[in-house]
């Protein structure tokens, strides 16, 4: 558990220095804001690049309130505590990288987003698709809390709901994580998003359908 605890500081903290540090060789003015259609929008003073790293440092103290909650309503054991942990340490990960990649964008001073190999778009829900695969092998860890795992008013019915609802929602994370996988690295824009949209619709729908019927069952 320390270890894990180290490199979720070391992720929640990470942004944070490497701007600091980028600022003394950043231009002063940085592309701000992208439209849709990847084009900068409008420029902004270098000191914005703090934005998203103080964001991230916020979201891991959020993360472990979350880790520390779902914690106190395990009577045994701190699993839950651990699969908050791990969850954190992912979604921190995404946040590094979305870092470098805006860095980049500022240091370069690009205009077009579109002319960077890997689109934005690719980057972001390939991430999120390897972050669901990783998070699907934990859930079915997960004891009976209301902060974490495939929550619905059905899987909270009983410890055998809950238990098969964390089951069979880790499968359907590992799926369509491998499914997001595959469409970001086929697709690009907005062909991506809406694909993505869809998968995680369908997923959900899915997940609180099974539950339902599991509450009937059981």
């Amino acid at each position: 558990m320390k270890k894990k605890k180290v490199v979720f500081y070391s992720l929640m903290y990470l942004p944070l220095v490497v701007v600091l540090i980028a600022l003394q060789f950043l231009p002063e003015q940085i592309p701000a804001h992208y439209d849709m259609n990847n084009q900068v929008t409008r420029w902004g003073s270098k000191y914005e690049t703090l934005i998203f790293p103080v964001i991230t440092v916020l979201f891991g103290y959020f993360m472990l309130g979350m880790a520390k909650f779902s914690s106190k309503q395990e009577e045994n054991g701190s699993n839950n505590k651990n699969v908050c942990i791990v969850t954190g340490i992912v979604s921190l990960a995404l946040f590094n990288v979305m870092t470098a990649y805006f860095l980049y964008a500022d240091f370069k001073s690009i205009e077009n987003l579109s002319s960077i190999a890997l689109d934005i778009n690719q980057l972001l829900f390939g991430l999120l698709g390897a972050a669901m695969i990783i998070l699907g092998n934990i859930m079915p860890k997960l004891r009976m809390n209301s902060v974490v795992g495939l929550r619905t008013v059905w899987s909270m019915k009983n410890e055998t709901t809950w238990k098969k609802s964390q089951h069979f929602g880790g499968i359907s994370f590992i799926v369509g994580g491998i499914i997001i996988v595959i469409v970001s690295d086929l697709t690009k824009g907005f062909s991506c998003v809406w694909w993505t949209i869809g998968i995680v619709a369908v997923l959900l729908i899915v997940d609180t359908y099974y539950t339902y019927t599991l509450a009937k069952r059981y």
